[in-house]
């Protein structure tokens, strides 16, 4: 399927909105921690093409339970890991996601997964329903998942001066405020990572036309 539309312009869009209506003091503050997270970013710390994941479980936003044995069933899947459901940057990333990528990979059979630590009963699911969401939107409970891939960060460490994060330990019910970096890890049917990005920067994300690039190249060399 063409890519129709850029996640990447959508977020500088983002960014040149808030040039315009914030305070000077509150747009430095947010341009200064996002160029610490990716000056602290180390892409060797994180899970690598390759690797075998153990298996585990998600928990979508009605309770009902996701593993990874029966979504990797019959080939590979997508996992896109955002922050929380109120978050605006994944507010565009996520929609546009549905709108680009998940067509293609239900034609083609491929489950796509949104995954956050926000927890179900605080309210994860208003971003599916916020946008009519097609795929799962799922809880990473105590960003377990997160961390056995070397994605979660903790806001407390960037920088000082920044709102407190207490809300965030109780979206997440982990009392602190670690989210996961924005990710899209691909996992085929034999539980190995066939690709990874992850971005430090939560407005960096990965375009569809990538993922697709990298499904087929993955499918390639396990069909061939």
């Amino acid at each position: 399927m063409a890519e129709t539309e850029s996640l990447t312009a959508q977020f500088e869009a983002l960014h040149a909105e808030r040039i315009h209506t914030w305070e000077p003091a509150q747009l430095a503050k947010n341009v200064d921690r996002r160029a610490r997270l990716v000056a602290d970013f180390d892409p060797e710390a994180v899970v690598q093409t390759g690797d075998v994941v153990e298996p585990f479980a998600l928990e979508q936003a009605d309770g009902q339970s996701l593993a990874l044995d029966g979504l990797v069933a019959a080939g590979p899947a997508v996992l896109i890991f955002f922050r929380f459901a109120d978050c605006p940057a994944c507010n565009l990333a996520l929609p546009y996601y549905d709108r680009q990528l998940r067509p293609a990979l239900d034609a083609a059979g491929i489950p796509l997964i949104a995954v956050s630590p926000h927890l179900p009963e605080k309210g994860l699911a208003a971003i599916g329903e916020r946008h009519g969401l097609g795929f799962p939107v799922t809880s990473d409970r105590g960003n377990e998942l997160a961390r056995r891939f070397g994605i979660s960060f903790d806001r407390d460490v960037v920088p000082e001066g920044q709102p407190t994060p207490g809300w965030i330990g109780e979206l997440t019910g982990t009392g602190s405020a670690e989210f996961p970096q924005p990710a899209v890890i691909i996992i085929d049917g034999d539980r190995i990572v066939r690709f990874v990005d992850v971005s430090p920067d939560w407005l960096v994300r990965t375009e569809t036309s990538v993922i697709l690039a990298a499904l087929a190249e993955s499918r390639g060399e396990v069909d061939g």
